[in-house]
């Protein structure tokens, strides 16, 4: 069987070849689109990356400079502390010494008086005695020096009354550290609890170191559920005010609640 060449073979074969082809561009331009849209996700993808990436350099410059800075403030408190010690350990030896020149000047002055009580003792004893010029020398140079050493040693107390500033008011400061420090550690139980006028009472008062104004954290279960602020002191009891905008919706102070110092306000 053989296959004759004629025009309308021709026109068949080249109407099938072009049939391919149309599909063949159809499937290359749906190629091409799928790896154009690749290549956008890709990109996109890539962005998004380096979004990220950028963030997270910030937000570690960021984390770097604070550290830098409490670094900073940690090292100025520091120098802060050792220089108000080192002030405080100068100005305690000052008044040391101011205090040992004062008893020195008040031994003086006991001498100088028993000398001028000694020398008039003797001018008028022994009026005739030949020294009497000479001994009126010595008491006139005894009272100069006796008026000094007066005049010395009020400079040497006025000065002695300024320097336990500092000092007192390092001394003071520590003092309220520490009674802060320790109140910090001060709890206690709710009693009871009046919702109508939104106050509790609570175990624990003067005794404790409670104070007006100051603020209790209430907790129940370990975890804080509001505030209360001190209103009244008695030795062993206290009132608090239910400060009701520290509480969560819903959520009531109860008897039996964990009250911890937090503060004066």
């Amino acid at each position: 069987m053989t296959f004759a060449i004629t025009p309308r073979n021709l026109i068949a074969v080249s109407a099938v070849f072009l049939a391919l082809s149309v599909v063949f561009g159809v499937l290359n331009n749906q190629k091409v689109k799928s790896l154009r849209l690749s290549a956008a996700s890709a990109m996109a993808e890539r962005d998004r990356a380096e979004r990220r990436r950028a963030a997270q350099e910030r937000e570690l410059k960021t984390r770097e400079t604070s550290v830098a800075e409490a670094s900073a403030r940690f090292s100025g408190t520091e120098s802060k502390t050792a220089k108000a010690e080192a002030d405080l350990i100068k100005i305690q030896a000052e008044k040391a010494d101011l205090q040992t020149r004062l008893q020195a000047k008040e031994a003086e002055i006991v001498v100088l008086h028993t000398r001028v009580e000694e020398g008039t003792t003797k001018s008028s004893v022994n009026p005739g005695a030949p020294s009497t010029v000479e001994l009126q020398a010595q008491l006139e140079d005894a009272r100069n020096r006796l008026d000094a050493a007066e005049r010395e040693k009020t400079l040497l107390s006025d000065k002695i009354r300024t320097v336990p500033g500092p000092s007192f008011q390092l001394e003071e400061d520590k003092k309220r550290r520490v009674t802060a420090a320790a109140k910090s550690g001060v709890r206690g139980t709710v009693l009871a609890v009046n919702q109508a006028y939104n106050f509790v009472v609570l175990n624990l008062g003067g005794r404790q170191g409670v104070e007006p104004n100051a603020e209790m954290l209430v907790v129940r279960g370990g975890s804080l559920i509001g505030k209360i602020r001190i209103s009244s002191v008695e030795p062993s009891a206290a009132i608090g005010d239910i400060i009701t905008g520290s509480l969560a919706r819903g959520v009531q102070v109860q008897p039996g609640d964990i009250v911890i110092y937090a503060g004066n306000s």
